[in-house]
């Protein structure tokens, strides 16, 4: 497991010809980055006078953003045992599980734009877009498990889901991109 390993050794493993950590693991670990600088903003702003009517609201951001973080970090592990388990099931389960945190991450985003530290308002446009690649990635990595599953029903209520999903990941990366660039654009 990787959790305790250094980036290294899971960057040589996953380059390597193993047959995990592959695009799930990593599309866990890419999530992780996302929100960690989620929370790395908001613990550049909380405890800033000019910040502080935010201060209840960014420490929730807080807390949901590392909670997010420790889930990430667990499915990068739990996508190397679900991919050597050869259960589909759990394959399936693991991208669709990243898939719905990221969408819950990316939603951190744009309150960031106006009640975050201006001086790291760029780590928010990289935190969004993180998290809309992790959720691309997830979403590939559902499509190929349904592919081999072979439930139709399951199939197309998850594409519905993700789908809906997509739409919104999309439109929240695209938003907070466009905000934050005025922003540094002046």
């Amino acid at each position: 497991m990787y959790f305790d390993r250094s980036l290294k050794e899971y960057l040589d493993d996953l380059s390597a010809r193993l047959p995990a950590p592959g695009g799930g693991s990593a599309t866990a670990l890419n999530a992780a980055l996302g929100v960690s600088l989620i929370s790395m903003v908001v613990n550049f702003t909380v405890g800033k006078a000019k910040y502080a009517k935010h201060e209840k609201e960014l420490c929730q951001i807080l807390e949901k953003s590392e909670k997010l973080r420790a889930e990430f970090l667990r499915l990068v592990d739990l996508d190397v045992t679900a991919y050597e388990s050869k259960n589909l099931r759990n394959a399936l389960n693991v991208p669709l599980m990243l898939g719905r945190l990221c969408f819950e991450g990316i939603k951190l985003c744009p309150p960031l734009i106006k009640k975050g530290n201006r001086n790291l308002i760029s780590d928010v446009s990289c935190a969004a877009i993180l998290l809309e690649s992790a959720f691309a990635g997830a979403v590939c990595n559902v499509e190929i498990n349904l592919k081999f599953l072979k439930d139709n029903k399951l199939a197309k209520a998850v594409n519905k889901e993700l789908s809906q999903k997509e739409k919104k990941v999309k439109k929240i990366r695209q938003h907070t991109e466009e905000r934050v660039g005025k922003i540094i654009r002046g």
